[in-house]
């Protein structure tokens, strides 16, 4: 599932409306207990576009004794604070909770009101079917599988070709690989851009770049302790410096991601480069408006290697009745086959080893690009460059969404890159405690 933006609450947040919400939910709406041998209804929670509408049709058409109903939340983040809470209040939650990529270190330190799907699952749903890193990262400390992955957002490089093109600078897929081998180069052609370009920005938002390098950290805010690493994670401050010093050379376009001057930068020309996962794609051909087709390109390189944003998993809370039949539907659901399906209906990209080896996918294109790039295969390719999924503790997705973001665009607006990276520590050690 795309990954948009979120709004997190605080646990004491969570807890204060806790059970306000149990009262007002009641239980999951399965029906009959599992070993009643009557007709069985399940329930499925996910948000924005999963593409399971006739996926779920066809399921009640070979199982004609199970009814799905599909709960449907618009954004990400009222549908997580509504699981989060509902956990805590032991009851209301579906049969099936789909868990957003960005949340997930939320649920996995409460892995014990999940049922471990690797005990309760079909034998075809091995670890076999996902890449490594996506099956990994929905195991708990314990080694419970609390998820099975859904679409996966491989990382590639999006760029404005003709803007390259008009600063004299490589344009066409082959040649921009160079450009983006790494953060150095990335921020040395966005140096060479503004200079060329007259002072136009490289890249849309500081924290778009400065997310996507701290994935790529061994080891993120936390430790597998569960302990904040800020205080000597060279590899999050070297990327920290890096981006900043971008800022101070005016490639940042200061724009606050999927805000309204976000989404009109794309049809302005107002950055140059976007950091791309694969569901990005739709997004800027959205943005960017027919009088754009053609100017953008995309190419199957990224700084640092690969990298990951967004993707989803569908997890089986232990409140179901029916903990076997949602781990079927679930299991059924992000099959290589009915994957491929909810990516030819919503364009969410497959985290499945088959389905990313298979000639359907290989041959997507998308003509708004420039030359009509195979993006089926490219991002396939990106998908597997990623090696490991980083730890991610409790209080991960807030760092980055409620501490780290603000403080970088404190920098874009004049704060010094030593006092925003003060409040990024300082932001960090109250979450984390």
């Amino acid at each position: 599932m795309r990954n948009r933006p979120r709004r997190t609450l605080t646990l004491t947040t969570i807890l204060a409306t806790t059970a306000l919400l149990a009262g007002a939910c009641g239980s999951s709406g399965s029906g009959e207990p599992a070993d009643s041998g009557g007709p069985i209804e399940l329930t499925i929670a996910t948000f924005g576009e999963f593409g399971y509408e006739e996926l779920l049709r066809e399921y009640q058409t070979i199982h004609p004794n199970i009814k799905v109903t599909e709960r449907k939340t618009g954004k990400a983040g009222p549908h997580h604070q509504n699981l989060i809470a509902k956990l805590g209040a032991g009851s209301g939650l579906a049969d099936i909770e789909a868990i957003e990529e960005g949340h997930l270190s939320n649920v996995l330190d409460k892995a014990s009101r999940f049922n471990d799907l690797s005990q309760i699952g079909p034998a075809d749903a091995g670890a076999d079917r996902w890449l490594p890193w996506k099956y990994e990262a929905a195991k708990s400390k314990d080694g419970k599988l609390i998820g099975y992955g859904t679409d996966s957002g491989p990382l590639a490089m999006c760029y404005r070709k003709d803007l390259l093109e008009a600063a004299n600078m490589p344009s066409d897929p082959q040649s921009v690989k160079a450009l983006f081998s790494t953060w150095e180069t990335y921020f040395q052609a966005g140096q060479e851009y503004v200079q060329k370009s007259g002072g136009k920005p490289w890249f849309d938002s500081a924290a778009q770049n400065f997310n996507a390098m701290v994935n790529q950290q061994e080891v993120g805010y936390l430790d597998r302790n569960d302990k904040l690493t800020l205080d000597n994670n060279a590899g999050i401050k070297k990327a920290w410096d890096q981006v900043t010093a971008a800022v101070g050379q005016g490639q940042s376009a200061k724009l606050t991601a999927f805000s309204n001057e976000w989404n009109s930068g794309f049809k302005e020309g107002a950055f140059a480069t976007k950091s791309c996962p694969a569901w990005m794609i739709g997004v800027i051909k959205e943005q960017s408006g027919p009088d754009n087709a053609g100017k953008w390109a995309v190419t199957d390189a990224f700084p640092g290697g690969g990298g990951n944003w967004g993707g989803s998993y569908l997890s089986v809370p232990t409140q179901t009745k029916h903990p076997k039949e949602a781990a079927e539907l679930a299991a059924w659901l992000t099959a290589p086959e009915q994957q491929l399906k909810a990516f030819e209906a919503k364009g969410t990209f497959p985290s499945q080893v088959k389905a990313l080896e298979s000639p359907r996918l290989a041959a997507q294109t998308e003509p708004f690009f420039a030359g009509e790039p195979k993006i089926g295969e490219l991002f396939a390719a990106q998908a597997r460059k990623i090696a490991q999924p980083q730890y991610k503790g409790p209080g991960d997705g807030q760092i980055q969404e409620n501490v780290s973001t603000p403080a970088l665009q404190a920098v874009e607006q004049g704060t010094a890159p030593a006092q925003g990276w003060q409040q990024l520590v300082d932001g960090a050690k109250k979450i984390v405690g």
